[in-house]
């Protein structure tokens, strides 16, 4: 096992590894007979894990996607190749240029990775045979079977270019609280929600009532638009996902400190304190690194993050009087970047003084107008050779250091001790750098604010005031003592839930023209007329229009009767028409009252509160009774 040095700061989970004097570069396995090492990796083109789930649904079925996040574009194309997929996306304008850019870029590093190794000589994937699988050692089992074996069809090849492009064609852009209409009764609309630029939450409205959809959030965000948390309120059902977990031995109070009553109560000041200080620190050890004459290398996927640790680097660097270059190695950095340049509209407030006050959006332009950032498209560009210095801070992708610079850079310095590595969590650390070991070079892995805590987003339905709520069933415990403050249920992957009906009438509105034609006659209290009309759904609504007799051949009209039937007055409006009718018996028998007719043929009328029955061999004979009792009655 390899000798681990660990520092971390207890104000938020962020630690510091060193992989030097190391005694083996092999972790044993006890459940395994083969032990893990570097050779133990599979030596083919990659492949991705979609999600598995889905593979079991008819994609067919799919009627609507939203997007909440330029990650959650990374697997649209897996969808949208399928030739059975025809449902409708949705996405913010800004989450789909940076995710198209991201996928971009992420195609471009599997076909650099396929040139240099060469692409498989069939369509199948040797290291998928059975065979193959047994020998690999137990923790690279769990990676590509999942822990429960349920996952091993879930690997795809990685899609196109040409995929990208076509997914782009099948998604349809919005801006925030802008609405979008799909198939007349749903009206689709995204809002902030802080995470990323682009990023956003959910409402969903329809004529049987609206939900709301609350992704990954972030209250308050350091460059993305604010959590629009005023837009989700008072919806029949909250539906709430990506929540930052809690200690699973903590239990959950129903006190006064969960919830707040205003809005100021949802900001987690500490919470934004901690992120700026985790990032203060990552940018302290880059320094200690830099100092000492080692590079950095930061391959961190976010670009909330990317942006403002080069902020950070450029103040460190300043008050340090330090001229050290920092590079961003990417096939797409150089349009993100200018892409950061021209969307005040998606930003903080924070971020559009600094547009007002004369400045720019983001530090990374003055770094590069100063020459102090160098965007290239690749490791090997040569311009970026003729201005390479060392030591340097390098940004590239790709975070699984399977791909892209990021393994080129490793490579370059993982025997030096001043270097540094860092990562975000999340990653198996000694599984990930096992290629690259021995290893003296430095590991900081630090977790960023990626969802609401859980009793932030208690405190939220507080705000909220939804009708019905539903949480990730991973957090039942922790809930359980507040189930009486809401309507609440739990959800889980894979299975249906019923939600209950919060809305049980539709709202119709009745052109002018329709409503001055309407003459009501009382029905049990209640004003009651009937009308004839066009039934049109648009933009969500239901709309009444006067009928066009033009339009198609008329037809009878259907007559509605209510009210009680008066035997004697059936009677005598029977005889009035030429039937020989008598009442059997005048007293009532089990509330039933008959009525018998013996010319021109056999007939009998049962009377009850509840409906009258005719019953009669006469097909003429019923037909003229049924109009008779309803002339005695009140029709529509």
């Amino acid at each position: 096992m390899d000798s681990i040095s660990t520092i971390k700061d207890e104000k938020f989970t962020c630690s510091c590894v060193s992989y030097a004097d190391m005694e083996s570069d092999v972790i044993e396995t006890p459940r395994t007979a083969k032990p893990l090492d570097a050779s133990s990796f599979i030596q083919a083109e990659p492949c991705y894990k979609f999600v598995k789930d889905l593979l079991l649904w008819d994609i067919s079925f799919v009627d609507i996607v939203l997007i909440s996040s330029p990650m959650g574009m990374m697997g649209l194309p897996f969808l949208t190749r399928n030739r059975h997929f025809s449902a409708k996306v949705y996405v913010t304008e800004a989450t789909a240029r940076i995710g198209q850019l991201m996928m971009e870029d992420l195609v471009t590093m599997h076909k650099e990775f396929s040139q240099f190794y060469g692409p498989e000589d069939s369509g199948a994937h040797q290291w998928m045979e059975w065979e193959e699988l047994e020998f690999l050692p137990l923790e690279l089992k769990n990676v590509a079977l999942g822990a429960d074996g349920t996952e091993f069809g879930g690997w795809m090849p990685l899609y196109s270019a040409a995929d990208v492009k076509d997914c782009m064609l099948k998604i349809e852009t919005l801006r925030y609280a802008e609405e979008v209409c799909y198939g007349g009764p749903l009206i689709i609309k995204a809002f902030s929600s802080g995470l990323e630029i682009g990023s956003c939450n959910w409402s969903i409205s329809g004529p049987k009532g609206n939900i709301a959809y609350i992704s990954s959030s972030v209250v308050p965000s350091a460059t993305a638009m604010g959590f629009n948390y005023k837009a989700l309120e008072r919806h029949d059902v909250t539906l709430f996902s990506d929540i930052s977990c809690c200690n699973a031995t903590e239990k959950l109070e129903d006190d006064s400190n969960c919830f707040g009553s205003s809005g100021n109560s949802l900001s987690n000041s500490s919470e934004s304190l901690e992120e700026m200080e985790r990032l203060d620190f990552i940018c302290s050890c880059s320094m200690d690194s830099v100092t000492a004459g080692g590079s950095v290398l930061i391959p961190i996927g976010r670009l909330a993050i990317v942006l403002q640790l080069l902020e950070r680097f450029a103040l460190g660097l300043e008050s340090e009087n330090m001229k050290v270059p920092i590079f961003f190695v990417s096939s797409v950095a150089e349009e993100l970047i200018a892409f950061t340049n021209v969307i005040p509209e998606w930003l903080c407030q924070q971020r559009l003084e600094r547009l007002y006050s004369g400045q720019s959006l983001f530090s990374h332009v003055e770094m590069l107008a100063e020459g102090r950032l160098h965007l290239f498209s690749a490791i090997y560009s040569p311009k970026l050779i003729l201005a390479w210095q060392e030591p340097c801070i390098v940004f590239c992708p790709h975070w699984s250091l399977r791909l892209g610079p990021a393994i080129h850079l490793i490579r370059r310095w993982c025997n030096d001790k001043n270097s540094l590595l860092v990562m975000e969590e999340g990653f198996d650390a000694d599984l990930v750098l096992l290629p690259f070991k021995p290893m003296e070079m430095k590991v900081l892995q630090c977790s960023f604010s990626s969802g609401m805590p859980l009793q932030q987003a208690l405190r939220l339905v507080k705000n909220l005031q939804p009708r019905h709520v539903l949480f990730p069933e991973t957090f039942k415990q922790h809930i359980s003592p507040l189930e009486h403050l809401f309507s609440l249920q739990f959800y889980s992957k894979s299975n249906t839930l019923q939600i209950p009906n919060m809305k049980e009438d539709t709202e119709l509105d009745i052109s002018i023209e329709l409503a001055s034609r309407l003459h009501y006659t009382t029905l049990e209290g209640i004003d009651v007329s009937r009308l004839k009309g066009e039934l049109i759904v648009e933009q969500g609504r239901h709309r009444l229009y006067p009928w066009d007799e033009h339009a198609s051949s008329p037809t009878r009209p259907v007559t509605h009767c209510f009210g009680r039937v008066d035997l004697n007055a059936l009677l005598i409006a029977l005889q009035k028409v030429g039937l020989n009718a008598t009442i059997v018996d005048d007293a009532e028998s089990d509330g039933v009252r008959v009525l018998h007719v013996s010319e021109p043929a056999e007939a009998r009328v049962e009377v009850t509160e509840a409906q009258t029955l005719i019953s009669t061999g006469n097909e003429n004979l019923a037909s003229l009774i049924s109009k008779v009792v309803c002339s005695i009655l009140d029709c529509l």
